[in-house]
């Protein structure tokens, strides 16, 4: 039996989609690969609303981490950590050599523009981390009011991972003067793992070029080099995964952007009010996620066991991340999932829990 996934990624992905896999191979190096990945990248400018420069690489959203780093920051970076992933984010910041300070705060709670800017005003960084919407969490960090304060510091590149918000959330990128957006395949694109969505404005590219050791596979000033001139990625991509990401975005643009944001906002509430009635959320009040909910396992049921009983039934959610396993639960309401579908799941979680 398929289990309909509820989990914060993979999401689950519609048979079309899936069945888009199977057309025929082509070499990536062909006219027809050209027509495809040119038409992938034309459609994401138009459905986030931007002439950014877009690349779209076979990857985890991890790549795109490391990239943003390895591109925009010679030495001094802040990094603002109040989760699993955005712990991830500093932590490959020491990796790479580069100089990050952090900016650190409890599991649950949201960063604030007032903590970027106190930070900004003591020291000149080169680049600002942010993570839009801690996974591992629930927790949906105010980006609007912290562009807000980036804007006042020109020369500050703002770096952003929207790996699990992006297609599903509103993430208004030129507005909002993000210089790295980046995402997954497997979040709210509602398509299959393995490929990374990066967005990299002038600024972020012309800082880029200053900057030695950049690495290849996401060297941003080759792949654009390679792009402009043929249209392409530099190495191999996944094509089949490539079809079913331009047919995924046909579907999206017949939905729309703002019906599909208002789909999601409707499915959060409906999984946040019933979290807030029968348990409480672990997110900070005020900044939950639109695109996974996390709620404190305050009647002490075994979520694992629970987890079983949903698979039963054909659903999966997702136990607490790392050390909040057993402590919290997270229910995903991203990609191409319905209230309804949202609703069908609540129901059978009070029917095994008698709640």
């Amino acid at each position: 039996m398929h289990k309909k996934l509820f989990i914060p990624g993979p999401t689950e992905v519609r048979q079309d989609i899936l069945d888009a896999q199977t057309e025929k191979m082509i070499g990536h190096r062909s006219k027809a690969f050209t027509e495809l990945y040119t038409g992938i990248i034309k459609k994401l400018q138009e459905l986030l609303a931007t002439n950014n420069f877009i690349t779209v690489l076979t990857a985890s959203g991890t790549a795109f981490m490391e990239g943003a780093i390895r591109n925009c920051v010679n030495k001094d970076v802040l990094c603002c950590v109040n989760g699993a992933f955005s712990d991830r984010w500093f932590k490959i910041a020491q990796k790479c050599d580069r100089n990050p300070e952090v900016i650190t705060l409890d599991w649950g709670k949201a960063i604030k523009p007032e903590m970027v800017e106190a930070k900004l005003q003591e020291k000149k960084y080169e680049a600002v981390t942010l993570v839009q919407n801690e996974t591992s969490t629930g927790v949906r960090n105010p980006i609007e009011e912290i562009a807000e304060v980036l804007k006042k510091y020109p020369d500050v590149l703002f770096l952003v991972d929207t790996v699990s918000s992006l297609m599903g959330d509103k993430i208004e990128i030129g507005k909002l003067g993000i210089d790295v957006c980046f995402a997954s395949s497997q979040k709210a694109f509602a398509l299959p793992p393995g490929l990374a969505v990066c967005v990299v404005s002038d600024k972020a590219l012309e800082k880029a070029k200053t900057v030695k050791g950049r690495g290849l596979y996401c060297d941003f000033v080759g792949l654009k080099d390679y792009f402009d001139k043929k249209g392409q990625t530099p190495s191999t991509p996944a094509i089949s995964l490539m079809y079913a990401m331009d047919k995924q975005l046909e579907k999206i643009k017949a939905e729309g952007m703002e019906k599909r944001y208002e789909r999601h906002v409707a499915m959060a509430k409906y999984v946040q009010d019933w979290g807030k009635k029968y348990f409480s959320m672990f997110s900070e009040p005020g900044y939950e996620s639109i695109t996974v909910s996390c709620m404190n396992n305050t009647r002490g049921v075994s979520i694992a066991d629970l987890n079983s009983e949903l698979g039963k039934r054909g659903f999966a959610i997702s136990n607490g991340y790392g050390k909040l396993k057993e402590k919290a639960f997270r229910i995903a309401h991203m990609g191409d999932l319905t209230v309804d579908e949202i609703k069908e799941l609540i129901d059978n979680i009070n029917e095994i829990l008698g709640i």
